[in-house]
């Protein structure tokens, strides 16, 4: 599938955004288009969390908007905002009684009819979403009853079920090992791409982030400080600035990816 479009499908103008009192967001403002995917990266307290939730529709921004496809989410209703943007938050051990295959379904609740019962499409996409995520076999199994990267991968399939364009991921990988953060992450690229997928995904771990991501959006104390390609913005210069942190800078002889190692 051919995703290039010069057209962005998502986009966030001058956005801010307050707890109370408290600015959390300060003027943001960045497009994502179709096939890419954003990663935002920042201290801890820097507003990532915050961004997905405003742009999500779950916090409202005090100034500023945000955009699909040229229509404002705060125009939409939540059937009509679900059908645009899903979200995956972090498992955390999810427990409940739900199934694999209910927990998808949720994914078909803003199409679904008066009545809330799955039609046949409905019930072919969730059976699509299992399949893509590797989660098919686990169907009839209850949450409580698989691992936290399969619960990950739970939560992807139901948000690939709500066949949004947009998707936003609040830092997937967390709480996960290593199998399944790889894992993961492979999955979601290669998704991103066979979908046209526009996506804007918080996470913590520097090294994990070119080699997933389009461009790299950081944010300190609020603000967009730095916006690119992961080579502009994973810089020394700039995650010491950011993080308080010197590091050095290895850039790998085939892939020439950037991974940041703490200066001894």
């Amino acid at each position: 599938m051919n995703c290039e479009s010069q057209e962005p499908v998502l986009e966030i103008h001058s956005l801010s955004a307050a707890y109370g009192k408290k600015t959390a967001l300060q003027d943001i403002s960045l497009d994502v288009g179709k096939g890419e995917i954003v990663g935002l990266i920042g201290p801890n307290g820097a507003g990532k969390s915050t961004l997905i939730k405003v742009v999500s529709g779950v916090l409202r921004a005090s100034s500023g908007e945000v955009l699909v496809h040229g229509q404002s989410i705060k125009s939409l209703s939540p059937a009509e905002r679900a059908r645009r943007v899903a979200v995956v938050p972090q498992a955390r051990q999810l427990g409940g009684a739900f199934s694999v295959r209910q927990t998808v379904l949720l994914g078909r609740t803003a199409y679904l009819g008066f009545l809330g019962n799955p039609g046949e499409e409905d019930l072919e996409i969730v059976e699509w979403a299992m399949r893509e995520t590797a989660v098919d076999i686990l169907g009839d199994r209850k949450l409580a009853e698989i691992s936290g990267g399969e619960q990950q991968r739970v939560l992807l399939a139901r948000a690939l079920a709500q066949k949004s364009e947009v998707l936003l991921l609040d830092e997937p990988t967390s709480h996960l090992d290593l199998k399944y953060q790889v894992s993961l992450l492979r999955l979601l690229r290669s998704l991103v791409k066979q979908q046209c997928l526009s996506v804007v995904m918080a996470m913590h771990d520097l090294n994990q982030v070119s080699g997933i991501v389009d461009r790299v959006a950081m944010l300190v104390n609020g603000n967009l400080r730095h916006l690119g390609k992961p080579e502009e913005v994973l810089t020394p210069e700039f995650i010491q600035q950011a993080y308080q942190t010197e590091v050095e800078t290895f850039v790998h002889p085939i892939t020439r990816r950037h991974y940041l190692f703490p200066k001894s």
